[in-house]
């Protein structure tokens, strides 16, 4: 259970990297805010990348787990950041995709 934490931990601060990276371009080009705000959204997907490296096991498993916790993670970004509130919907999707990530990474070894 600890290590699955650890996962999840890595995800969570993953996600985070590559929504930051991606919403400051979004205001520079949607909302007129100023330009230099490019800079630490290219350091933000820099360490996105970056963070990808750090989890354990195959690229392609990694992947599609993470997506499951981007999903709620971005969900949390609307309501907290963007102010709009989640329907049951957006929270049902998110259960999902979260029940799909932890089914990928807590599968059992094969060693």
């Amino acid at each position: 259970m600890l290590e699955f934490l650890k996962i999840l931990s890595l995800f969570i601060v993953t996600a985070l990297a590559e929504i930051v990276g991606c919403y400051l371009p979004w205001l520079v080009l949607t909302q007129g805010r100023q330009r230099w705000l490019l800079i630490p959204a290219a350091v933000s997907l820099a360490l996105f990348a970056w963070l990808l490296t750090l989890h354990p096991g195959a690229a392609g498993r990694i992947y599609a787990a993470y997506g499951g916790v981007y999903v709620a993670i971005a969900l949390l970004w609307l309501w907290r950041v963007d102010g709009i509130p989640l329907t049951r919907w957006d929270l049902l999707g998110s259960a999902i995709c979260l029940g799909g990530m932890a089914i990928i990474a807590l599968q059992p070894s094969r060693a």
